[in-house]
């Protein structure tokens, strides 16, 4: 597979990386229906590079500091995801302050046109860009037209009773449905971070676990979940994570996600792994005292083995 090239900005892009033919879009999560919008730009325009623009960080989160985390996806898991539909060049344009400013006809001339060089475009229904939202599908195809530029306009995809979105996706996740999501997805959802150190109370009650801040991803229900766990190595291990407060404990943090791999044995401490949601087994809830928690887990460590191993058999079938 031809690795993706990342470019920041889009008043220096290499010559190498001009001439493209562009999805424009934020592209969290890059589900099913990004995948559509990419694909149906490349059939109409084989002949050239394959490209995305996209924006970091979200708009959302310039306009609305105060909304909690909602990222289905980061800037390093986005382009792994593009990179796997075929994308050569992810052109990420920082979004703040200045640029939000930005008309939208400066942003296809000045900013497809001239500095991206880009030759071909193409995006979803919705997609609206340049200061307070100016420009829309019709203004970007007049416009592109001009500076003869190709336009292709996509319709989005549906499953039958609604459009794949990236908000849709968020709402299962919060209400619990990983294995819904990641139909949406076209794979699991996963939450990526850097193993930091607890306070070893897993490590006490027999369940030793990793322990990893939500940081900017989206905070999915609260509760316990089979997962499987992608080691730096590219090894996967099946798990059980809870993701939560720890009410039991009660030690008043803020939510994480904390992972117990099956059967292993290693230091995991300052290393960077991928948490696959696969189901929800149950809410997070409090018990009476620690001896009630551990049979607890237990309990969803072996419900956990045996829906991963259920849905291993599945795939196999």
């Amino acid at each position: 597979m031809i690795r993706a090239q990342l470019h920041e900005g889009w008043q220096a892009t290499p010559q190498e990386a001009r001439g493209c033919a562009a999805a424009l879009g934020n592209f969290d999560g890059v589900h099913l229906g990004h995948a559509h919008l990419v694909h149906t730009l490349h059939s109409a325009r084989p002949d050239l590079p394959l490209a995305v623009v996209t924006f970091d960080p979200h708009p959302r989160e310039l306009f609305r500091p105060q909304d909690p985390p909602f990222r289905l996806t980061l800037s390093d898991e986005k382009l792994a995801a593009l990179e796997a539909l075929g994308v050569r060049h992810v052109f990420q344009i920082r979004f703040d302050e200045d640029f939000s400013r930005m008309s939208a006809e400066r942003f296809v001339e000045d900013v497809l046109y001239d500095g991206l060089g880009l030759k071909h475009v193409a995006c979803g229904p919705d997609f609206a860009f340049g200061h307070r939202r100016g420009g829309n599908v019709s203004f970007l195809s007049e416009r592109s037209a001009e500076l003869g530029m190709g336009f292709t306009p996509v319709q989005a995809l549906s499953d039958g009773t609604a459009p794949y979105s990236s908000s849709r996706i968020r709402r299962l996740l919060q209400d619990g449905y990983p294995e819904r999501a990641a139909e949406e997805l076209g794979r699991p959802w996963f939450i990526r971070g850097e193993v930091q150190h607890g306070d070893k109370r897993g490590r006490l009650l027999g369940f030793p676990t990793a322990n990893i801040p939500l940081g900017r991803h989206l905070e999915p229900a609260r509760g316990v979940y089979a997962v499987t766990v992608r080691l730096p190595d590219g090894q996967t291990r099946p798990g059980v994570a809870n993701i939560g407060r720890r009410p039991t404990i009660n030690d008043g943090q803020e939510s994480r996600l904390e992972v117990n791999l099956f059967d292993f044995d290693g230091d995991l401490y300052g290393q960077t792994l991928s948490v696959a949601l696969h189901r929800m087994l149950r809410t997070e809830k409090r018990f009476d005292g620690l001896d009630a928690l551990k049979d607890q887990i237990a309990q969803d460590a072996t419900q956990a083995r045996a829906v991963l191993d259920e849905e291993l058999r599945a795939n196999y079938l």
